[in-house]
Parts: C-alpha cells; structure tokens; sequence
C-alpha cells in the first residue's frame, strides 16, 4: 500500500508516486465520472461513463504562470438526470400534496439564515438522544498515543484498539437505567448536614482535583488514582479532631486566592451534579449517583451552605430525562425544553382581570377561555401558549418574517382585524382601540414596506390591509346610491379637520394654489408626522403612487389586488383637491388606468372568475375617473381632453350592457359609472358634443325605462342605471338653460368649453314627453311601501329632471311664455295636485320626523373604531331602513317634489298657492315643531354633515315655498307663520359650509320678512308692556316700553335685513360658487367636492355679530367709525336682538345669558358716546331687563369660558376704565357695573372695582329702586373674603364710598362689615379672628358718628329705605355681651348703655 505524501517532499516525489501507482495497477479510491456538456443539453446523458481513461498530471502541460482569478461564469441550474421535473403535472397539485395544511407554514417559521450551516441527520435509537462523546469524560483502560493528536482522532483509535465495545444503545440504558448495586445519598436536612462530618456524604472513588490529564504518559490516569487511593487511605487512618487540625495548617499555608479558587471549583461541581440528580427524579427527595461518579470534599472546617437542598419545586414533564452525560447538557435550561412539552391546560379565568387579545387566521376575537384543537393553526406562539390565537405583538413579529409566506398571512390576519373592528364586531370586549394601537405601532408604515415587497403575495395581501384600513365599504355604496339625489354628486372632503397651526395657515390659501403648490413647512415635515395628524397625507409623503402605479402597470397583479388599489385610489382623491391633483398629476399612473382598465376592444369575457384584469374593461377605473372629475373643474377638463374619454364613454355608452361581452353585473356597474361620469363633466357645462352623437342611443335608453319598471323584481343595478341616466339628462338639461358659457377665462377648461358646442333646447325639449310617463309609473307604487323602497332612487331622478326642464324652458327668450305656463298648469292638475292629495304621501310626511337626523341624534353616532386622523362616513354596518340614508327615506322624493314645487311657483305665481297646500300636512307641522325645539347642538361628525345638509335642503325648500305662499296668498294662520319663522332662523344657524347661497336667501326672503311676525298684527307690541309691568323680578323701567320698541323694529326690518346682510357677509368666492351651484350656473360651477364642515356658516350669536364687528373695528382703529353708521348698525342690530328676546327666544336659547351681556358690553365700550344715544339707552334697557327676569337670572353664569372672550374679568377690567373715563355717572352704565358684582359671582370681579378702581364708586349713583335685580343678591350669603373685607371697611371710613354718592353698594359693603365684625365662628382661624377684633375695635372709634351706627346697628337690606338698610334702635343683646366680652374700652358700659 501506497504512503501518503508527507511534508518536505517535492513535486519529483509526487511524480514518482504517481508513476508507481500506475505501474502497479491498483484500483483507485475515487472514480472519476465526466459529466456531458450543458451547452450539448441532455445528449451526452446517455454515454457510458469513462473506465479506462485516467487523468494523469503531466508537469511539462501546466503553464507557467498561475491563472488570473477571474470571476467564473454565472451557473445556470439545470434538472438532475435523476430527477427529472414532470411536464404534465399540475404545480398546484404537487404544492397540496406537499403542504397539506396551515401548519405547514407556521412551523417553519425562521429568524435567521441556517442555509449554510450542515444538518445531519441522527442514527434511528430507541432513546431520545444519540450517545455522544463528552470531553470532560476520563480516558482510564485507553492507551494514549504520543505525538499531538485530536480527541476526535484519540477516540477514534480507542475505539478500533478496543475488541469488545458496548453498544450505544446498551450504554445509553446502562446510564438511564443504573444497576440496583450503585450507592444511593438521600436528601438531608439542614439539621443532619451540621451533625455530619464533612467527608461522610461523599464516595470516595475517584479523583476530583488531579486527574491527570495534562501528563503525556500513557500511565497518567493510573498514576492519578494511585494518589488518589493513598490520600483516602491517610484520611481514613485519622480521626475527625486531626483531619480539622490538617485543614486548619493547610489554610494556613496556602494562598486564600487558591483556597477560593478550589472551593469555587468543588462547589460548582457539586451543585450541577445536584441539579442533574434532582431532574432525574423530580418525584422523589433523593437522587441515584453512580458509583463512578466519587466527589472528594474539599474543605472540612468551612459549612457547606452551599449544598444545602431548597425545597423541591414541581418539575417540568419532559417527554425525556435530560442526562448530564450528554453534550452541552451539563447546565440544564429548562426554560428551553418547554417546548418539548404538552400544552398545560387551559385556564379558567374566574377573576375579571385583563387578558391579552388573541384573533383567529379570519381576525375574529377568540374568548379567553376558548378549547380548539390544536390542527388549526392557532398555538405557534410562545406566550400563553395553551390559549388559541395570535396576539397583535405576535402578528407584528410574523410580518418580519423571512418567509413570504408567513409575511403575508400577518397581513392578511391584520386586514380581517381591521375589518371586523370598523364593523364594531369587538364591541366593548376590547380595552382601547385597535386602530389606534395599530398605527401607534407603526402599522401604516409597515404596510408601506411590504408594498415594496418583491413577493407577490406579500403585496397583495399589504394592498388588501391598506384598502381595509382606508375604505369604508359602506361609505362608497352610500355615495353611489345617492347620488341622483338632491345636489347628491356634491360631497364633503374627506379629511382631518383638526389640523395643527402649519395646516391651518395652508387652508387660508385658496384652493387652486393648494392643489399645485405645498407649503414648505408641510414639505419639510416627515411623514411620521404627517400621518399623526393625517393618514392620506403621510402616505402621500412616501410615494405611495408611484409604487401603486409600478404594481399595476409592471406587475399586473391578480383581478383583486386591482381592484383592491383602485378603491384605495378612489378613497385619496375623495381625500382633497391637493391628492386629487396629486393623483392626476402622478407620472403614468392615470394613462396606466385608462389604458389596462379602460380598453375600447378586449376579449369576451364569462360569467366566471377571471384571472386577469389587464386590458378588460372594469367600473371602479371608470369611478375613480369620476371621482377626480369631481374634485374641480379643472381635473374634469384635463381629464377630458388628455385622456382620451369621450370615446370611452361613447363606447361604454353606445351599446347596451348586455353587449358589453362582460359579466352582467360588471356590464351593468361600467354602464352606470359611464352615465355618472359625463353627468360629472356635463355638470361643468363640458362634454356637451357628445349629446349630439349619442343622442339615438340616450333615446332608445329612455324609452327602454318603463319596460325595466314593469318588470316584477327590480334589479337594484338596472334602477341605479336608469336613475344616473335621468342625472344626465338632468345635467344636459341645465347646460341648455343657457345660451352660452362664460369665455373669459384663460384655463384650460375655458378653452376646451370654447372648442365644443353647448346643448341647444331643442335637442333637449324632446325629453320631457318621455320622462314624464316614467314618474307616473313610478308613482303608481307609491301606496306599496316595499315596491316603492325597491325604486330606489328612480322617482327622485324623475322630479329633478322635470324641475330642470321647466327651469331652463323659463330661461328661453325666445319661446312664448305661454306655452311653458300651460304646461305646467297641465302638471299641475293632472299629477302634481292629486299626488298632494294622495293618502300614501301624508305617510311619507309624518316618517320625515323618524328618519330626521336632527331629531335623532344618537342616528349619526360616532363609528366604534374611529380615528382623527382617518375621516370616513362610518357606514360599515349600513343603514336601518327608517334613516336619512336607509331605503325607506321619504327625504329624496320629498326634496325632489319641493324643488320642483318650488320651480313650478316661481315661474307661474298663479299655481302657488295651489301647490302650497303641501305645507299643510300635519307630518310636516310636526316635524318643524320637532327641528324648532332648543335642543344641544350637534357634534359635527363627517356622517352628520352629510345626512344634515340633505335634510337642510328639505327644509330651506319647504321655506322658500312657504314664503312665495305668503307674498301672493291672503296672510298665513299666525300659529303656521311663526313656526315657519323659528324653523327659518333655526336654519339660518345650522347651514353648514357649501350653503352660502341657501343662508343668503334666507336672510333675503325669510328671516326678515314682516309676514313671518304675526306677533306684529295681534297685539304682540301690547302684551310685551302688560308683561312687564306684571313681572315680579325686575325693578323700575329705564326708558320707554318695550312694546313702542318691537313696533318700532318691524317698521325697521328692511332697514335691518340690509344691516345684516352687510355685516353677515359671508365669503364672496364661497358665496359665488354655491350660488352657481344652487342655480344651475353650470359654467361657473368650480368643483364638486365641498370643504371640510368644521363649523355652520354662522356663529350661534349671529344676532349680535354687528355689535362684535362694531367693537373689534373700534378696538383696531384709533377714530373709530362715522358715528352715523356706529348708530344705525347698533341700533339695528339691538332691535333686531330685542325682537328675538320678545318673540323667538329659543333663537337665543343656545346664546348663554353671560355671552348675551358680554355682548350689551360692547356697545358701551365701541366709542364715548354711543351709549348716550336715547334709541341705544332704551334698547339696552329692554335688553338688560329681559336677562334680569327671575327665570333668566339664575342661569347666568360669569365663571364658564364664553365664547370669542379670553376672559370675563378681562373685559370687566376693561369696562371699568371705560366707565371709570366716559360714563360721568350713566345710570345704565352703573347698572351693567352693577350686574357682575353679585355675591355668587367670583370675587375677582368686586376686588378689580374696590381695589383698583375705587374712584369708579363716585360715578355709581344708580338709585336703589332702578337697581335691576334686588338688593338680598349682592348682601347673602356673608362676604368671606378677608382682603373684600379689608376694602370694603377702608372705602368706608375714608370717604370713597358714600351713601349719596353709590348708594347700592354703601349697603352692600355696610352689610358685609357688620356681618364680619359681629361673626362669632368658632371656626374661624387665628388671622380672621385678629383681623375681625381689629376691625371692631376701630369700629368703635369712628368719629363719624353716622357711619358708626350703621355698622354696629345694621339689621336688614331694604331698597325701599333711603340708605338700603334697616337699623336696630340699639344694640341687641348678643353684640352687647359680644362688645363687653372685648373690653374694647374702659367706658365700653357706659357708651354701650348711651348708644
């Protein structure tokens, strides 16, 4: 046999070896096998492989210089000629058959990178663990070979040198399984470990310390014991007295670092040998050691605390005994082994402690007490493991998986969370909110990650969770199915209204210069932060659509993730102008859109399941293309002319869905969306040229509209179609009305309406005689509620569409009047009176009061999950049918017949009064007087704004038709004309932002109008005077009645109608564009989508906002105002507010009495000399009378924050310095002085006055018996402020305060005085008694002999005496024994007796 090659031999040498060898012929150890060539493929498979030939190494064919290291060439993986992949078997087939389960995914769950690392596999036993080699084991009976070899190869020559080995498995049980002969130590007691020597718990039977391994010679391990056994031998020979004095001599000799070093050592040995044996048998106190295994002590005078046993503690039941013998097993972690164990038992919570949240793989809330086996997939987590499910910290960890697999099931479990969440599923079982404990966990950006997945499941199921978090379902089937409504397209922005300062400076911008410009604070900000006030806005701010674009046009996911993206981009551009024109405006995303998902020509399609989306025509592409067109007119017009979308619509239109080679219900949906989509563009007065080709079309559309109605299920699809048809044509309609648009602009929408034609009216008067047919069917069902509901939105979109007929047929000059007046007297008497007179419509007035979100507002609560930063409609659940928006709402239909009611009077006066018999209904009477009620006001939620400003529409056009019903007919009842005046007022201070030209109108036509104050004819005027001369709480009148004052205010109201429309004003750009709106100005129409309702229009204290206006212009500018504008504005403005104090007070009922006469303030404070005004006095004087009336004045309140002040002690300081330099002693100045100082107000307000404006005291000479409220308000309950006190006593005795000078707070502060100084409170502390003594006794030394009776002799208030007081005629028995018990002097007898 051949010797290996060994070091220091040359190449020659190895040439040589190799020259023997094949001279020899041996066989060779390794075969060389040559593979074929890959470029050959499979051809060179089949050769045999090479026997004969054999590389031989010849020296002279090597090169001389080594190879450049070069790179090798990239390997391409090719099949195993072995196994070869099959060609005709299903992949998905092969992965069911390989992963049977879930399970098989969530054990396999990977924390880090093992690829690299060798497995091997172990050798079948019948034991849990393979034998292994242990280092530390002694090699006694094995011969040691010289030289420097390897334990590995030591053990290796060990094991052929010995001719009879043990099996491993014999051996493992020899060691599990110890013989009956081993020696066995029980447990001892501390009390038996002090009474033991020290050697008598070991076996000595081997070494412990030497054992000699560091020796070389085979003899080493015997020589080891040899020393072993005679120092054994020597300790046995002596007794335990010399063995302590050996102990103690080697202590004393030996370093104490080595003496610490061997205890340390044998104790360590000890307890892990302890330790093993306790795990061994943890059901028994003792434990079995081999004889072996001998331990030698190693100090005999030190107690061995250390060995002490605790108390046994319950041991895990491991399916395996751990050994110590086996490797890396000498320090047992038992906290790693628990998974080698069972699941304990469930729990039983019995306690009402708090217990983690765990959701199942479809995001439902499991119980904690829950039992499901084990198979499904829900225990693959550590914490709690007997419990079912993952927590959210757990799904979190999954996420960051390296299994896609895993990743996206985390995702996925996270999107049915959220879902069920929003669906108020959880209810209160939860502590907190989820959503928010998802986004505090950093949730939205970790979908934003996953986004950039290169897994395609991984995205998909990111997309899923970013549209769960996102979209409301419900909110988008709302706002579908409302649209044909009143003004339906029109839609609040769906974004965050409470927004810090960096966004409140941005929403001052105007609109158009938001959506193309960022501000550089919000540029600057990170996205982290804008999505703590924002969501959209922080995801925006991560390129959030370049990555949704990359998806669809690179990756061309599957039929749900496009959809899934789609929505989420429907939901960003009902976001905002700024993330429409984002959307628009973001690099090929929108072409990408058109392109896939909007083709004119695809394949045909089948009614099942597609597996691509790419290149088919899809509805929610062509709604978010509707949905951008509503955000402004300009999105609509770009839309239009850079996209290609007039022959889209006119191929989507053209044909009927049936013929769409779609699926039905998509064939029907992309119809529909089409309709919405040019009614969006014809709103605008754009796309009009598309009237003209596809008229034939919209034709046969609408005359195929009764055959759908008559068919016995209505399909609610089909309706919806047929309802955005009718839109349409309503829109087109409209764009008819006028003759043509405005040009003057130079936008790109003003160009393109320059470069297309408009609508005519006669390609729209044809429309009429068809549509007309269709309402009456419709109204056929009325007296059928669950056929009528079924219509859905069809008879709404029939009404509108009549009232913009008659509207723009009005505006043709022309057309001879007479025609449309006949036409509308025909409607009139053949379908619109004897519908009014029909029962089944009074049923629908008398629901409006049930399904009346102002009358119910516990309807339009908060969603249960619901975040500040994320607005959504919260219509997950839907609606009941009894609702604003639930199916059987009478308030489309209702609104729909008001508008065009309302139309038909307008233009024909002669039919108003007929038509105005609607107003009549006893349901609607309820209703108003439900809505005029004083009720709390309404938390705006996005929800409520919604459903408020649909049901505003019914009442402003129930209004306005009761106005031109009481211009042109005999005089409304007096009871039907007030309520109509409240429900009016009431309105004015609902309207919420979009409304401008509603509120507008009503301040023109209702609000001040002389027919509305029946008050005015029926003795109101009268009455007010008789009522304030009966009332009890006020005192003497300041000017003349209030009944000459209310007549003068309705002679007056034209002239206050202007006063507040100038001081009303709302803004001019908002005012034009819902004046567009609301008027059917389409060309002037800027967007659809309105701003965000943060407030109504006007503020609660609308009627005082002129005295507001006066007093902020005053306060701004040093002149001040003309005073003949100051006069007339407040005059005004202070008739109209008496006239609602008088008449309507629930108008006033949500104006605080505080803000009511911090308002009265401000006309004092605008200049010097407006309060001197003898109209202003009176007014004021009226005014101040009503807040002081017993029902009022005890809610009047100067201690809560009033609105549009800082403070009440501010603007009473401030009052006072008027006062104090203008008033030259005013008494209805005085009195409004007067009127805060009462005792139950805060006492910050009498210190302002009697300690830094005491020379105001001279100017308050309002008598006693003008005084407003009595006199027993400012003297009860006794003044227990010390430092009032102090005051009050020094403006007394120095002359500041007089009895003719400011009579009414002279008896004030004498009450107090006395009061204080004859206190005889046991409670009192030691200051308040010093200082009550104190003031008593210079009390008693007055030398005004009139102010000192009146302390000591005070009795009782009475504003009917001179002074405000009654006396004693001498001191009653109390304060004298009181005044002897001071001693205040020595003559105190004789001056107590005199006095």
């Amino acid at each position: 046999m051949l010797s290996r090659p060994k070091p220091g031999e040359s190449e020659v040498d190895l040439l040589r070896f190799q020259s023997q060898f094949l001279a020899a012929g041996a066989t060779p150890a390794v075969q060389l096998v040559k593979k074929g060539s890959r470029r050959a493929g499979d051809a060179n498979l089949e050769q045999p492989p090479l026997q004969d030939h054999r590389d031989v190494v010849m020296l002279d064919s090597l090169p001389d210089l080594p190879p450049a290291l070069v790179p090798a060439p990239p390997k391409r993986a090719r099949p195993s000629p072995g196994h070869l992949l099959p060609e005709h078997e299903d992949p998905e087939e092969r992965l069911h058959r390989h992963d049977q389960h879930i399970t098989a995914v969530l054990t396999k769950i990977i924390e880090r990178d093992t690829s690299s690392m060798p497995v091997n596999l172990p050798v079948s036993s019948g034991v849990a663990f393979p034998p292994v080699f242990h280092r530390s084991q002694g090699r006694q009976g094995k011969p040691v070979t010289a030289g420097k070899r390897s334990i590995f190869a030591q053990e290796i020559a060990a094991r052929r040198a010995s001719g009879a080995k043990v099996s491993p498995v014999r051996e493992v049980e020899s060691i599990l399984d110890p013989p009956e002969s081993a020696m066995t130590c029980e447990a001892l007691t501390p009390r038996e470990w002090g009474s033991q020597p020290p050697w008598n718990g070991y076996s000595f039977q081997g070494p412990h310390l030497v054992t000699g391994k560091g020796l070389k010679s085979q003899e080493a391990e015997q020589e080891a014991q040899t020393i072993h056994e005679e120092n054994v031998a020597r300790l046995q020979a002596l007794a335990p007295e010399e063995i302590l004095q050996e102990q103690q001599r080697l202590l004393a000799q030996l370093d104490p670092s080595l003496v610490a070093f061997l205890k340390s050592h044998s104790r360590t040995r000890e307890q892990a040998e302890e330790k093993a044996i306790r795990e061994q048998r943890p059901g028994r106190p003792s434990a079995e050691v081999t004889g072996k295994e001998a331990i030698a002590p190693t100090s005999a005078s030190v107690p061995r605390q250390e060995n002490e046993l605790e108390p046994e503690t319950p041991a895990l039941a491991l399916p395996v005994t751990p050994q110590k013998e086996w490797l890396h097993m000498d320090t047992v972690e038992l906290e790693k082994l628990h998974w080698t164990q069972d699941l304990p038992p469930l729990r039983r919570q019995q306690t009402q402690e708090r217990m983690q949240a765990r959701f199942s793989l479809q995001g439902e809330l499991l119980a904690p007490d829950i039992d499901l086996p084990t198979h499904l997939g829900l225990h693959h987590h550590g914490e709690e493991a007997e419990r079912a499910g993952y927590s959210l910290q757990e799904l979190f960890h999954l996420t960051r998986s390296q299994v896609s697999q895993q990743r996206a099931l985390a995702l996925h479990v996270l999107a049915q969370v959220i879902g069920r969440a929003q669906a108020g599923e959880f209810g209160d079982r939860l502590v907190g909110s989820v959503l928010h404990l998802l986004l505090d966990a950093g949730f939205l950006f970790l979908l934003r990650f996953s986004l950039d997945d290169r897994v395609d499941g991984v995205i998909a199921a990111a997309v899923r969770a970013l549209r769960a978090l996102l979209v409301a379902p419900g909110d988008e089937e709302l706002l579908d199915s409302t649209f044909s409504w009143y003004h339906g397209a029109l839609m609040f922005a769906l974004m965050p209204s409470q927004e810090d300062k960096e966004d409140e400076d941005e929403d001052e911008a105007p609109p158009a210069e938001k959506a193309k410009t960022k501000s550089p604070e919000e540029g600057n900000r990170p996205p982290s932060d804008l999505a703590r006030h924002d969501i959209i806005k922080g995801l925006l701010a991560t390129n959030l659509l370049p990555r949704l674009r990359y998806v669809l046009e690179v990756t061309c996911p599957g039929p749900s993730v496009v959809l899934d993206i789609l929505t989420v981009l429907i939901r960003l551009a009902r976001h905002s102008l700024e993330s429409a024109t984002r959307v628009l405006e973001c690099p090929r995303l929108v072409e990408t859109v058109v392109r896939e998902f909007l083709p004119t020509s695809w394949s045909p399609m089948g009614s099942g399941p597609t597996s691509s989306l790419h290149r088919v025509p899809c509805a929610p592409a062509m709604k978010l293309l509707r949905v951008l067109a509503s955000a402004s007119r300009n999105i609509a017009a770009r839309l239009l002319s850079g996209f290609d979308l007039r022959s889209r619509l006119s191929r989507f239109i053209a044909e009927d869905p049936q013929d769409l080679a779609l699926p039905p219900e998509e064939a029907e949906t992309l119809s529909t969306e089409a309709f919405r989509l040019w009614a969006v563009a014809a709103s605008y007065g754009l796309g009009s040229d598309l009237y003209r080709e596809l008229y034939p079309v919209l034709m046969r559309a609408l005359q195929d509209v009764p055959k759908e109605l008559s068919s016995p299920p209505p399909r609610p699809l089909a309706l919806q179609r047929i309802a955005s048809l009718l839109t349409l044509l309503t829109q087109l309609t409209l764009a008819a009305g006028h003759i043509a648009p405005e040009n003057n602009s130079h936008s790109a929408e003003a160009s393109l309406l320059a470069g297309s034609s408009s609508v005519t009216w006669t390609q729209v008067s044809g429309l009429q005689p068809l549509v007309e047919p269709c309402l009456r069917q419709t109204l056929k069902l009325l007296p059928r509620p669950e056929m009528w509901s079924a219509l859905g939105p069809v008879p709404t979109a029939c009404l509108l569409f009549l009232d913009a007929y008659y509207q723009a047929w009005s505006q043709q000059p022309g057309l001879c009047p007479e025609d449309w007046l006949q036409d509308m007297e025909r409607l009139s008497e053949g379908l619109l009176l004897p519908l009014l007179k029909h029962p089944s419509l009074g049923s629908l007035w008398d629901s409006l009061g049930c399904c009346s979100p102002l009358c119910n507002p516990q309807s339009c609560a908060v969603a249960p999950e619901t975040i500040s930063s994320l607005v959504s409609l919260g219509c997950v659940g839907g609606h009941p049918p009894l609702s604003l928006a639930g199916s059987a709402s009478p308030f489309p239909f209702l609104t729909a017949l008001l508008s065009l009611l309302n139309t038909l009077g307008r233009i024909h006066k002669g039919l108003c009064g007929q038509l105005a018999t609607v107003l009549a209904a006893p349901g609607l009477q309820d209703y108003f007087l439900r809505c005029v009620a004083p009720v709390a006001a309404l938390h705006l939620t996005p929800f409520s704004a919604w459903a408020l400003r649909h049901e505003y529409h019914l009442q402003y056009l129930a209004l306005t038709l009761a106005q031109r019903a009481a211009t042109l007919q005999p005089p409304m009842s007096g009871t039907d004309a007030a309520l109509c005046h409240g429900m009016a007022l009431a309105l004015l201070g609902r309207l919420l932002p979009g409304s401008e030209h509603l509120a507008h109108e009503l301040m023109l036509s209702c609000v001040f109008r002389l027919e509305f104050l029946p008050e005015r004819a029926s003795g109101g005027p009268e009455a007010a005077d008789f009522s304030d001369r009966l009332s009890l709480g006020s005192g003497g009148d300041l000017g003349c009645g209030r009944g000459a004052l209310l007549a003068q205010a309705c002679q007056d109201l034209p002239s206050i109608r202007s006063c507040y429309l100038t001081h009303c004003s709302l803004a001019r750009a908002s005012l034009l564009a819902s004046q567009a709106l609301y008027r059917g100005e389409l060309p002037r129409v800027p967007a659809l989508l309105l701003p965000v309702p943060k407030e109504p229009l006007l503020p609660t204290d609308w009627p005082f906002l002129p005295l507001i206006q006066l007093y902020h212009r005053a306060s701004d500018t040093l002149s001040g105002l003309p005073p003949a504008d100051t006069v007339g504005t407040a005059l005004r403005a202070l008739q109209w507010v008496l006239v609602l104090e008088s008449w309507r007070p629930r108008v006033l009922w949500a104006v605080s009495p505080a803000a009511r006469l911090a308002r009265l303030m401000c006309v004092f404070l605008v200049d010097s000399e407006l309060f001197r005004e003898t109209p202003i006095q009176r007014l004021v004087a009226a005014l101040l009378a009503r807040l002081c009336q017993p029902e009022v004045l005890p809610n009047l309140n100067l201690d809560c924050p009033l609105p549009g002040l800082t403070s009440f002690p501010d603007l009473y300081a401030n009052f006072l310095e008027h006062f104090e330099a203008v008033s030259f002693g005013d008494h209805l100045f005085g009195a409004l002085i007067l009127l805060p100082l009462q005792r139950r107000f805060s006492v910050t307000l009498r210190l302002a006055l009697f300690g830094e404006h005491v020379g105001a005291l001279r100017a308050l000479g309002l008598p006693l018996t003008q005084l407003p409220v009595s006199l027993e308000c400012y003297t009860a309950p006794p003044e227990d402020n010390l430092a009032l006190l102090q005051l009050y006593f020094r403006a007394l005795v120095t002359g500041a305060l007089r009895p003719r000078w400011c009579p009414v707070l002279y008896a004030v502060a004498v009450a107090h005085v006395n009061s204080f100084i004859f206190s005889q409170d046991p409670n009192n502390s030691d200051e308040i008694k010093a200082a009550c003594r104190s003031m008593l006794q210079k009390t008693w030394l007055l030398t005004d002999e009139g102010l000192r009776q009146h302390l000591l002799h005070y009795k009782l208030p009475n504003s009917a005496l001179p002074e405000g007081f009654e006396l004693y005629p001498q001191l009653p028995p109390l304060r004298q024994q009181y005044l002897q018990k001071l001693r205040i002097s020595g003559v105190l007898p004789n001056g107590v007796s005199d006095t």
